[in-house]
Order: C-alpha cells, then sequence, then structure tokens
C-alpha cells in the first residue's frame, strides 16, 4: 500500500516516518508533502492509497485536499492529525469519510491500530484476502455476534439458576474464569447526532479505548454500544490490587477520551462501574449499579468515573413534592394555562435539587412520569397531542441524552409546552372550523331561502349545537348574521345597479318587498330608495 504524509512541521512528518515499521504492515512511504499543494500533486502523481495529512496548512487545507483527492480516488484512506482544536473541520473531515482523526501527540499504539485497519478493508475491498484470512475473517465476525449477544441477553435479566462457566464459555466463545466479574457502563451525551459518521466514529474511539487498558488486566473484557450509551463486561483476577488496577486504568480511557472535546466541543462521557461480583449470575447486579452510577451524573456532574452501590432507594413519586406538583400540573392543563404548566416542571426542579439524597435513577423516574402523567391528563381533557403514538417513546429517548438536570427540565419544559400550545390551537381550530364552514355557507347561499336547521344539517351538526357555538363563537344568533350578510349585499347592489327594489329584495333571499325594506332601514337607518340616492 501507498503512503503519503502531509504535515507543516517537517518534525511531524519525520516522526510518523519513524513511529511504525512500515514494511511489517506491507507499506511504503511514497511521498512526503510539508504543504498542501505539494499534497495534492503528490497525490495525482502517485496515487496513494493513504494519506496522513494535518487538517490546516498553507496553499490548500486539509479539508480541501480531502474533498479534491476523493475526487480523484474516492478510495483512498485519509488519516487526519491535528494538534488544536477545529471543531467544524474535525466533524466536516469524520462527515467525509476519514479513517480516523488522531489528536498531536500522536500515539504509536493508536497510528498503528489505525493503520491495521485501513489495511484489512484495503484487502477487503480489492479482494487480496487469501482463503484463509477470508475464514478467519468470517469466524470473527461470526464470535463477534455471538459475544455481544451474550451482553444483550444474559446481562438484561437477573439469572435464577447458577451458570456453568465452561457451557458459558463455549456457547458464547469468551474466556471466562474464576474470579472478579464486573460490568462498566458507558453514556455519551452532547454529541450532534445530526450526521451518523459522529457516533459511530466516537462509539469507535472509545472501543479502542477501553480495550487498550482493559485487555493487559483482564481476562475478558468486551463492550457494546447502543446508540448513545455502551455496556461492558470484565473478568480479571480476585485480587484487590488487580481491582485498583483496572479502576486506574478505566479512569485512564476516560481521560484520554475527553481529548475528544477538541473534535466535538459538546461532548461528555461518564463511566459507571458496577459492583465486583465473584459469579457471572451476579452480574445483573453490577450492571443494575453500574447503570444507577452512571444515571448519577445528572447528580454529580458528567466527564468523571462513578463508582456503584448497592443501595435502595424510595420513588420519589410517593414524596409530597411530586403530589403537589401532580396537582398543580394536572389543574394547568385542565384549565389550559400554558404558562402556569411550563413554570410547574421548572418549580419541581428547583425542589428536587433541593432534596438531600437525590439520586440520578430518581431524576429520570420523574422527568418519565411527567411525559406519562401528560400524555393520560390530555386524553382525560379530550386534547389531541400532534404525533401522539410516539410522543412519549421520542421524548423519553431525549431525555437519557442529556448529560445534566437542568438539561432534562428545560428539554421537558419546552417539548411539553410546545405540544401543549398545539394541542390548543387545535381545539380552537376544531371549535371555529363549523363556524367558518357556516359562514361560508351563508355567504354563498345567502339568497336561497335559509334556516339554522338547514344549514346545520348540511354541515352535519345538532342545529342545537351549532346555534350555540355559532353565538360564542361569533356573538351574534345565525339569524342576526345572516340578516347582516343580506344587507350587506342589498347596500352593493343599491350602489352599484340599477335594479329595482323588488328585484333587489329577491336577490338577497327576501320574498316580500316591505319586510325587506323594514329589516334594512333597521340595519341601515335609512330607506333602500334614501340610501341609494345618497350612495350610488
Amino acid at each position: 500500500m501507498k503512503v503519503i504524509i502531509s504535515d507543516d512541521e517537517p518534525r511531524v512528518c519525520q516522526l510518523v516516518e519513524n513511529l511504525v515499521d512500515w514494511s511489517q504492515l506491507d507499506m511504503t512511504i511514497e511521498s512526503v508533502a510539508y504543504n498542501g499543494i505539494d499534497a495534492m500533486e503528490a497525490i495525482r502523481v502517485c496515487k496513494p492509497d493513504i494519506v496522513i495529512t494535518d487538517i490546516r496548512m498553507p496553499g490548500i487545507d486539509g479539508l480541501e485536499l480531502i474533498k479534491a483527492a476523493k475526487e480523484l480516488n474516492p478510495d483512498i484512506e485519509f488519516i487526519i492529525i491535528s494538534g488544536f482544536r477545529h471543531f467544524e473541520y474535525a466533524q466536516n473531515a469524520i462527515k467525509y469519510g476519514v479513517m480516523d482523526y488522531l489528536l498531536k501527540p500522536i500515539k504509536k499504539e493508536e497510528l498503528y491500530q489505525t493503520l491495521l485497519k485501513v489495511k484489512e478493508n484495503f484487502l477487503q475491498r480489492t479482494e487480496k484476502l487469501s482463503r484463509e484470512e477470508e475464514y478467519h475473517q468470517l469466524v470473527k465476525n461470526n464470535l463477534d455476534l455471538l459475544r455481544a449477544d451474550f451482553l444483550e441477553t444474559c446481562l438484561e435479566k437477573r439469572q435464577s439458576d447458577t451458570i456453568d462457566l465452561e457451557f458459558l464459555n463455549e456457547k458464547y466463545h469468551y474466556g471466562f474464569k474464576p474470579g472478579i466479574f464486573q460490568v462498566l457502563s458507558i453514556k455519551l451525551d452532547g454529541l450532534d447526532l445530526y450526521f451518523q459518521e459522529n457516533l459511530a466514529y466516537i462509539q469507535e474511539k472509545t472501543l479502542q479505548k477501553m480495550k487498550r487498558y482493559l485487555s493487559p488486566l483482564c481476562w475478558e473484557n468486551e463492550f457494546l454500544f447502543h446508540n448513545m450509551a455502551g455496556i461492558g463486561v470484565l473478568n480479571y483476577r480476585n485480587e484487590s490490587f488487580a481491582m485498583k488496577e483496572v479502576r486506574k486504568a478505566v479512569k485512564q480511557s476516560l481521560k484520554e477520551l475527553l481529548f475528544q472535546k477538541d473534535i466535538f466541543e459538546n461532548l461528555s462521557v461518564t463511566i459507571g462501574i458496577g459492583i465486583p461480583v465473584g459469579t457471572v449470575q451476579d452480574l445483573f447486579q453490577s450492571r443494575v449499579t453500574a447503570l444507577r452510577a452512571v444515571e448519577d451524573r445528572l447528580i454529580k456532574g458528567v466527564n468523571q468515573v462513578i463508582e456503584g452501590e448497592k443501595k435502595s432507594e424510595r420513588s420519589f413519586a410517593y414524596t409530597e413534592t411530586f403530589t403537589d406538583f401532580n396537582k398543580r400540573f394536572m389543574k394547568a392543563l385542565e384549565w389550559q394555562d400554558e404558562k402556569e404548566v411550563q413554570q410547574s416542571i421548572i418549580d419541581l426542579k428547583c425542589e428536587m435539587k433541593m432534596q438531600e439524597g437525590l439520586s440520578g435513577h430518581q431524576v429520570l423516574q420523574m422527568a418519565k412520569e411527567i411525559v406519562n402523567i401528560y400524555g393520560l391528563t390530555m386524553k382525560q381533557n379530550k386534547l389531541e397531542m400532534e404525533n401522539e403514538e410516539t410522543f412519549f417513546d421520542k421524548t423519553v429517548n431525549e431525555i437519557d441524552n442529556f448529560g445534566t438536570m437542568e438539561g432534562i427540565f428545560g428539554f421537558l419544559a419546552k417539548t411539553i409546552g410546545i405540544s401543549f400550545h398545539q394541542a390548543i390551537e387545535k381545539r380552537k381550530e376544531d371549535h371555529v372550523r363549523p363556524i367558518r364552514e357556516g359562514k361560508t355557507y351563508i355567504q354563498k347561499h345567502y339568497c336561497e331561502p335559509l334556516s339554522l336547521e338547514i344549514v346545520s344539517k348540511e354541515l352535519g351538526f345538532n342545529a342545537t349545537y351549532f346555534s350555540g357555538l355559532f353565538k360564542k363563537e361569533t356573538g351574534l344568533t345565525f339569524l342576526e348574521y345572516l340578516t347582516e350578510v343580506r344587507m350587506e349585499a342589498a347596500k352593493e347592489f343599491l350602489r352599484d345597479t340599477d335594479w329595482t327594489i323588488v328585484d333587489i329584495c329577491e336577490k338577497v333571499g327576501y320574498k316580500d318587498p316591505k319586510y325587506f325594506s323594514k329589516s334594512f332601514r333597521k340595519f341601515t337607518g335609512l330607506k333602500p330608495n334614501e340610501y341609494r340616492k345618497i350612495y350610488s
């Protein structure tokens, strides 16, 4: 594989050249460039498979280089190196599909692992894998699926029966040994998921760091990510020294992960360490405490390792604080007081923050309970929510992606506030719609014999209901509005036509000219002939 190195600092280029045994990777350095223009020319001439480049260079910067080079050959693999915070540059580079984004100072092991991954992709793409390599790759992929299946099934539920270690190892292809078993929970927050490449990139980085520091200490360590949350299982010697070393390795992994804030400005990472247990069947307990530890970031803060503990918690839902909130919140929804709905949520947050011993788990449970109460109360009050079927699940998923209590309750107040406003406007629209349709019908058919019963039937409403609704929304009875429409039409005909009073009487829906004249005088203060003389 052909390699080009490009950086405006010669010593960085020299470092990259000397950091790796290129021949061992079956790679050769074809060219070294110290600016973007020379790098682009080298790409045209050498037709490389890999380009290792700085993101900011004179002539052409890294992003322009990637874009131009990809147009020449979409299969070129780029590895970005940078020593500065360039949030937009970095995320655009990831969006363009760079293999990795390495932060200076470059670490030998990190560069080597990235190059191995590039080589594997290259061999697969060019179908140069030997039959033996293809077989090993297929086996590896299948083993990865089996090992992930253990994390998704065995850790999700409490095991009632003793699990035979040999059977488990054979079934899921682990190498567990008698000793300490422990679960880690990893939570990413503040990541912009507009580009899925961001999530895939940070997941890969997290797994690399955890494996790098934990593999030398553990008989087994395996991790699995679902969106912004990861779960991992560790197995190591039952020694206090080993436990301290594992804890130290987890903290070091987190420390290096936080360097990714140079790429993702708002990224935060929290790792929860579950309680150590002595058997595989007790891993469920370790998992629960690891998850609760991660949830405690809402109280203790993000970007740290939080150790789980076995404890029982009273549900906050049974406290006087939440009971009072519940009454206030439901009453505000019933009275359709939008401001009070949002304010009650914000006030609950303030009161919860003052509670001693509050846990992150309690915060999350109450946030989800608010969403549940909102949905039920809306149904009771017959207020229709937009996207009602998906509102609960979508909102709860969003709640899980906030790393602070302020973020969760601010999001709830805003989201519920918008949803509630839309529901109220829709109810108003539903009330106004029949009136609007009734007025339109009257304006089109005022010259015909009309009655409340005729219009109500035409619109599909009960006459009594329609009459009350019409009066409430317009301030006029049905007959008053019909008369107003007919009189306005009569005024127009008197001004703009030479029709006789009898003709106009018929044109506006009256049969008796005397009654028409009397009604017109009552409406305008003038007889029809007088009105015509003044305004025609």
